[in-house]
């Protein structure tokens, strides 16, 4: 993108995070699976992506350091593929479910590194975790019945999408309200 980079929070302190949206055609496949299980609070259509790096709250300067450093990304397009559902959570109940990412991906997994060396160039700590590439579906309510998520699970396990051309990502803010995480497009990348 060429031009001077506005400003990414406009005087806002923000949760930033990078990620591949969706086409539409895909994120109406996966609505049509969030159904059936009640206890399940399911992200809208405009919230459902594949998270590269999650920066947290960010102020400003820093933010459009990391809008620069992202515009620094390259790699050029290429393809995924969503592949099976799972829950995250510990041993005693499920929290999250998701679509996954057929992997390896080594081009996913280079844009996820380079998303995280960007944050590092524009003096961002990052929580050290495993990438783990997903589109989160739902957030699941702690009384939801474990024998009715595994249900849901195994009725969509063989979850699997064409191949999904990936030629952007995005910086997007989040805003914390009682039905979830609200999303907005900061800025867009292409690749």
């Amino acid at each position: 993108m060429d031009g001077p980079v506005p400003a990414a929070t406009f005087g806002r302190m923000l949760r930033l995070f990078a990620a591949l949206t969706l086409p539409p055609d895909v994120g109406e496949t996966l609505k049509r699976r969030q159904s059936g299980l009640p206890g399940a609070r399911w992200r809208p259509l405009d919230a459902l992506h594949v998270t590269l790096a999650f920066y947290g709250e960010t102020d400003e300067r820093r933010a459009d350091d990391l809008a620069s450093e992202l515009a620094r990304v390259a790699g050029g397009p290429f393809e995924i593929v969503l592949k099976g559902v799972g829950a995250f959570g510990d041993d005693h109940r499920s929290h999250t479910l998701w679509a996954g990412v057929e992997t390896p991906n080594e081009r996913l997994a280079v844009l996820a590194g380079r998303c995280k060396t960007a944050a590092a160039r524009a003096g961002l700590t990052l929580e050290a975790r495993d990438y783990r590439p997903h589109v989160t579906l739902a957030y699941l309510k702690p009384q939801t019945n474990p024998d009715r998520i595994g249900a849901w699970m195994a009725g969509h396990n063989l979850l699997r999408s064409p191949p999904i051309r990936i030629d952007r990502f995005g910086l997007y803010s989040s805003v914390l309200t009682g039905d979830g995480s609200q999303y907005a497009l900061e800025r867009e990348y292409l690749l």
